[in-house]
């Protein structure tokens, strides 16, 4: 159903077209089908560092017949609680929940907003759209309050207020110190997050919440820090998907989510959208469902890639390097199809998903221009330089807060 741009809503005394702001991707999750593989590719090669662990074998009523496969792996790039999530996908399967065609191994995207009431408002604005809200409540593993809803092709979206913030210590929030199974979305305000929080530590050891797995050896000087990998992590996203219409999938993520629409390309002959949430050249970018096979991607999957931001160049080269060492496929796709992003290579997990790292995002003025595609910097796949000349906006854009190790 189109949605209605028409009435006016207060957003913290902003009027704004619908009851919340989308203000950044907080994370996204697939459904892995091999836990050690995963783990291995994504904790121990690309670095995320895991914040928690889940046994989803009862969240969804399935028998525990192979524990190691029900549990699902939280993990982060900074201090949020998580910005990518590997989910069980034998549980999910065994639950007998209904997968739809092309997202059975993809879970969902979240995007963050910046109050509760956003969330509590946008879910009754979302049921008003006669769109279903699929789930909703508090999530035991970050602690935020959140509702899903899906896009034109049956992709979860959640719309989240709130995240648990990881410490010098690495340990997130204990699941014996607060239950938050059952607990509901609120209509209306609720007591602080803090003063729960200390009458739990006096019975609860907050170090039951350390799940980080082991670094490895630190023997790579990355930017004045020995690391495990010469390469570090900063940022997650674009999501880039395949679509069946791309006119459909660009109403809803323009009109229903609030993304504002940076670029258009035609390639092959077709429409390819970019869309941004914040400075960001696009935060998800959406391509015909027939560009999969052509372009040698994941067969039968939606998902083109999800992308990791690098430090800067210097590490995505020495990272291409060190994953072709750890026998990591790596690929490269034509740059036409990613404006904003020049160079980038394609790192293949276990389970065939493309992983696009990079180190660079065009960043978008107040005027909401982009870089005419004249002026960008021309990308040759087979010719790597050894470095690059700085751009206007180079270094620019959301800002790590570090340590990097």
């Amino acid at each position: 159903m189109a949605t209605s741009l028409e009435k006016s809503y207060e957003v913290g005394g902003i009027r704004m077209a619908r009851p919340f702001r989308a203000l950044r991707l907080g994370h996204f999750g697939f459904n892995y089908k091999d836990s050690a593989a995963a783990l291995r590719f994504y904790a121990d090669l690309l670095g995320l560092a895991v914040s928690d662990e889940e046994d989803f074998a009862p969240v969804l009523g399935v028998a525990d017949k192979n524990p190691k496969e029900h549990i699902g792996y939280f993990l982060r790039l900074g201090p949020d609680h998580h910005n990518f999530v590997l989910f069980p996908y034998e549980c999910f399967a065994m639950s007998g929940r209904p997968m739809k065609p092309g997202w059975e191994t993809i879970s969902h995207m979240a995007w963050q907003v910046g109050t509760l009431r956003e969330v509590t408002d946008a879910r009754r604005w979302v049921r008003e759209q006669q769109m279903p809200v699929i789930r909703q409540g508090r999530d035991a593993c970050g602690s935020n309050y959140q509702f899903y809803f899906n896009d034109p092709d049956s992709f979860p979206n959640e719309l989240y207020y709130g995240m648990d913030q990881i410490g010098w210590d690495g340990a997130s929030r204990p699941f014996s110190m607060i239950d938050f199974s059952g607990v509901p979305l609120p209509d209306g305000p609720i007591g602080g997050d803090f003063p729960d929080v200390v009458v739990a530590l006096r019975r609860v050891d907050p170090r039951e919440g350390l799940h980080v797995r082991e670094f490895g050896p630190a023997k790579f000087d990355v930017s004045g820090v020995m690391l495990p990998r010469p390469f570090r992590v900063l940022r997650g996203g674009p999501i880039r998907l395949f679509v069946k219409d791309v006119a459909a999938a660009t109403a809803f993520y323009r009109d229903t989510i609030g993304l504002s629409v940076t670029e258009t390309i035609r390639f092959d002959g077709q429409d390819c959208a970019f869309l941004r949430a914040n400075t960001e050249h696009h935060t998800v970018a959406l391509y015909p469902e027939n560009f999969r096979d052509a372009l040698g991607f994941e067969p039968g999957s939606k998902l083109m890639s999800y992308g990791l931001q690098l430090g800067n160049y210097r590490q995505l080269v020495d990272a291409v390097a060190f994953l072709k060492a750890q026998g990591v496929r790596i690929e490269y796709r034509p740059p036409e199809l990613f404006p904003g992003i020049d160079y980038s290579a394609f790192a293949i997990d276990p389970d065939g998903h493309a992983i696009q790292l990079y180190y660079y995002m065009e960043q978008i003025g107040w005027d909401g221009r982009p870089r005419p595609p004249s002026a960008r910097r021309k990308v040759d796949n087979a010719h790597w330089p050894d470095a690059l000349d700085a751009l206007e906006d180079t270094f620019l854009g959301p800002v790590f807060q570090g340590p990097i190790g």
